[in-house]
């Protein structure tokens, strides 16, 4: 591959998350019973007209808002013509030389570019194919249909071809994923088909201007299919070309199992769709009011929120990207902060021993519960973490302490000191008391001692831990580990002349 380079565009189809579908009053929902949220409309019965979805159109705008493309205020509907099972009407009504937005980018998360975006446009879903019966069982040389998503709306979002790599591209799509999530315009449910990407890939000889023949990668269904695939047609093209032959330009799909691509049918052109405006819906308006309105209501988008909270809290780079990643986390720090800056001066927990815990302890028990949609205030109230965070900053219990008393009172209505007071698990702050504690560990493990008095200093940790342990993890270990060494460099004291004698 040295002497190639790819170039990576992505064509991403987007389920929005409306009640009901792009044309009708049919539910969109997933998972219902086959063929039962149908109607003459969406199955294209002779005499239906469709009824656009206001609220379709009002989340598509945010989307292209939040991705900064040039919204259009005037947008046309086509009718994009193909024969397909899944396709009762025998067309999809789409959008074609007049788009609803185009001319925007995206920020990527883990590589220093921007991707831009060609165009975002509205239209509805075809139907699905299942080649497998209920249950699994084989259907030789029959498919069964299900109509159900017929109609449900979509935005289609074509980027540029500006990706270089497998993981740019995997980048571009992680992070278009989260800023569904960020808007709320879309579940972004890869597995249920809500979240679908064709990749279109090509190679050429590095220094070359003109692009290659490109591939198109249909439904790649999960992110790490998307590196897989890539990187697999990747290979292919450079392969190809190295040994004397061409490209084709062809759609492939991809075998999971097998991690390669095949062929599925030639490459489409447009003049093949005999795309013609849709004689059925009068143009798409969207007043400068409704979409100055729209955004406006746009949130902090990810990578404006992240950029704030190395600049606002003075957090590393890696903690912001954690703390961002889903738009309820990063509302529920903020939280824990605003509880934080309430409370009485010189009780209050910093922002980075907040995020801390929010990264450990919050994120692992959710993790644990599995359950995405709970809300993190279920687990345990900012205000409550913020008071814990603030306990173990002013030394009042030692960080495994605070663990058990977090263990103790998520997903209950206990505060904090009352649950420190009941587990009887507050820090030993008395240094009479820590220094006979550390005096009882001298004595017993000469060993060590002798080691660390003849220059091992890493024995230091293992008789502040011993000391640790004769304190139930009570005693706040910085304050162990300087009257350890304090006794450790202490030369001992000479015994009487021939008290070791016999």
């Amino acid at each position: 591959m040295s002497g190639y380079e790819p170039v990576i565009g992505l064509e991403v189809h987007v389920q929005l998350l409306t009640a009901t579908k792009m044309f009708c009053r049919c539910p969109n929902r997933f998972g219902a019973e086959p063929n039962t949220l149908i109607c003459p409309v969406c199955l294209g019965y002779p005499g239906t007209l469709p009824v656009v979805n206001r609220h379709a159109v009002d989340l598509a705008v945010k989307l292209a808002a939040a991705l900064g493309c040039d919204v259009h205020g005037t947008s046309i509907f086509a009718r994009k013509n193909y024969f397909y099972p899944d396709l009762p009407k025998g067309y999809q009504i789409s959008q074609y030389d007049r788009p609803l937005a185009e001319h925007g980018q995206l920020p990527l998360t883990h590589h220093a570019k921007s991707v831009r975006i060609e165009r975002l446009h509205l239209e509805e879903d075809a139907g699905k194919l299942l080649h497998e019966a209920p249950g699994g069982l084989a259907l030789p040389g029959q498919s069964l249909v299900d109509f159900n998503r017929c109609g449900v709306p979509l935005v289609e979002i074509v980027s540029r071809p500006d990706m270089a790599s497998a993981a740019e591209a995997q980048d571009y799509l992680q992070t278009l994923h989260q800023l569904l999530l960020y808007t709320e315009t879309s579940d972004g449910n890869m597995e249920e088909g809500s979240l679908r990407c064709d990749a279109n890939v090509s190679v050429r000889r590095r220094g070359e201007t003109r692009l290659g023949t490109k591939t198109e990668i249909k439904n790649l269904n999960s992110f790490r299919n998307v590196g897989r695939a890539i990187e697999h047609e990747i290979a292919r093209h450079a392969e190809l070309l190295e040994n004397g032959g061409r490209v084709a330009q062809e759609t492939r799909s991809f075998d999971a199992d097998s991690g390669a691509t095949r062929t599925l049918r030639s490459k489409e052109e447009a003049h093949d769709y005999r795309y013609f405006p849709e004689p059925d819906l009068p143009p798409l308006a969207v007043s400068a009011e409704r979409l100055a309105g729209l955004r406006a209501a746009l949130p902090e988008l990810p990578w404006e929120r992240r950029a704030r909270f190395q600049a606002q809290w003075q957090l590393p780079a890696a903690d912001a990207l954690v703390l961002t990643q889903s738009r309820d986390l990063a509302d529920y720090y903020e939280a824990a902060l605003g509880a934080a800056a309430a409370a009485p001066a010189g009780h209050a927990a910093s922002a980075k021993g907040v995020a801390n815990w929010v990264m450990t302890e919050v994120l692992r028990e959710r993790g644990l519960r599995k359950a995405r949609k709970e809300p993190l205030d279920d687990i345990l109230a900012p205000a409550r973490l913020a008071a814990l965070v603030a306990m173990v900053e002013a030394g009042k219990l030692s960080s495994s302490a605070a663990k058990e008393v977090f263990a103790a009172i998520r997903g209950t209505d206990e505060e904090p000191a009352a649950a420190l007071a009941r587990l009887g698990l507050a820090q030993v702050g008395d240094e009479a008391q820590i220094e006979a504690w550390i005096e009882e560990v001298i004595e017993q493990h000469a060993g060590p001692v002798a080691q660390f008095r003849a220059g091992k200093t890493q024995t230091l940790g293992f008789l502040v831990g011993q000391a640790m342990k004769r304190s139930g993890g009570r005693a706040d270990p910085k304050t162990v580990q300087r009257l350890m060494r304090q006794a450790l460099e202490r030369q001992p004291v000479p015994g009487p002349a021939g008290a070791a004698g016999g």
